[in-house]
C-alpha cells in the first residue's frame, strides 16, 4: 500500500510524531517518484537543501527541483531567485508549468507553513493544486498531481489538523507495533467508502522503502475514532429481549387463532339445553344455479 500511495494523486498527508519522524518516509516517497520519471518539486522550509538532499545519489538529486525557503523564507535579501508569493507562489508556478505529465510536490513541511500562513489560505491553495486537471487560463494539461505534505500533528490543535485531514485523499499516520515501524493508511476514493490498512516498513540508508510482513490485518471500512459509535438499540419503543417472566407468560398464552383439541370439541359439541338453529333458503327467480356458466346473468 505504501508503494502505491502516489498513484492515487491528490494530497497525501504524512502525520508524524516525536517518537516516529516522517521526513525519512517523505524522502523515500520522493525517491520513488523520481525513479518513476515524474517531475518532483521540493518546497523546503524546515531543513536546508543540503540536509534534505543528503543520502540521495547524484542521479536522484539531478531529478529534483528544489525550492529553498529555508535560508531566506521572507526574502529579506531580495534575491532574484526568490519566487514572488513565497511557498504559495511556488505552488502556483508549478501549476502553471507548460510541460505535461505527472508531478509530485513535496512540502517540508506543512507545520512550517501553518505557523507562517493562515490555515484557510493554505487549505485553499492545497485544494486548488491537488484537485485540478488543468490550470485556470491554461490550455495545457497538468496531468496527475500528487502533493506530499509532512505534518507534525503534535504542534497543532484539532482545528488545523482536521481541516488538512478533510482535504487529504490519503492519510499516513506513523507509529509502531511491537517496536516495528508501521504506517496506518487511510485512503479515500471518490464514490467509495474510506478504507484503512496498517503497513509495516523500514527505510534503508539510501532511502529505499522496504515493506515488511506483519500481523495479517485485512482492509476494513474506516470508522472515525473521534466519533463515538452509535448504539442502534437505544431509544426504541419496544424491547428486543424478554425477561424470564415475560418469556414464560408468552409461552403460556394461547392465541385466538390457535385451536386446541379441547377447544375444538367444545365448539363442535352442543351443550345440554343449548338451542339449535337452522337456515332455510328459498331460491329467488334471479338466482343463478347453473354451475357450468355462472356468469350468464351478466349478458356478456
Amino acid at each position: 500500500m505504501l508503494d502505491s500511495l502516489l498513484s492515487l494523486g491528490g494530497l497525501v498527508l504524512l502525520r508524524d510524531s516525536v517518537e516516529w519522524e516522517g521526513r525519512s518516509l517523505l524522502k523515500a516517497l520522493v525517491k520513488k517518484s523520481a525513479l518513476c520519471g515524474e517531475q518532483v518539486h521540493i518546497l523546503g522550509c524546515e531543513v536546508s537543501e543540503e540536509e534534505f538532499r543528503e543520502g540521495f545519489d547524484s542521479d536522484i538529486n539531478n531529478r529534483l527541483v528544489y525550492h529553498d525557503f529555508f535560508r531566506d523564507p521572507l526574502n529579506w535579501s531580495k534575491t532574484e531567485e526568490a519566487l514572488p508569493g513565497g511557498p504559495l507562489g511556488a505552488l502556483r508556478a508549478i501549476c502553471k508549468r507548460t510541460d505535461p505529465g505527472p508531478v509530485t510536490i513535496a512540502l517540508d513541511s506543512l507545520s512550517w507553513l501553518l505557523l507562517h500562513l493562515p490555515c484557510t489560505t493554505l487549505c485553499q491553495a492545497l485544494h486548488a493544486v491537488s484537485h485540478q486537471d488543468a490550470c485556470p487560463g491554461d490550455s495545457s494539461p497538468v496531468g496527475k498531481v500528487s502533493v506530499l505534505g509532512l505534518l507534525h500533528e503534535e504542534l497543532h490543535g484539532p482545528g488545523p489538523v482536521g481541516a488538512l485531514s478533510s482535504l487529504a485523499q490519503t492519510e499516513v499516520t506513523l507509529g509502531s507495533t511491537k517496536g516495528q515501524a508501521s504506517a496506518h493508511i487511510l485512503c479515500r476514493r471518490p464514490r467509495q467508502r474510506p478504507t484503512d490498512q496498517t503497513q509495516w516498513f523500514s527505510i534503508l540508508p539510501d532511502f529505499s522503502l522496504d515493506l515488511q510482513e506483519g500481523p495479517s490485518i485485512e482492509s476494513q471500512p474506516y470508522s472515525d475514532p473521534h466519533i463515538p459509535p452509535v448504539d442502534p438499540t437505544t431509544h426504541l419503543t419496544f424491547n428486543l429481549h424478554l425477561s424470564k417472566k415475560e418469556r414464560e407468560a408468552k409461552d403460556s398464552l394461547i392465541l385466538p387463532f390457535q385451536f386446541s383439541s379441547e377447544k375444538q370439541q367444545a365448539l363442535l359439541r352442543p351443550r345440554p339445553g343449548q338451542a339449535t338453529s337452522h337456515i332455510f333458503y328459498e331460491p329467488d327467480a334471479y338466482d343463478d344455479l347453473d354451475q357450468e356458466d355462472p356468469d350468464d346473468d351478466l349478458d356478456i
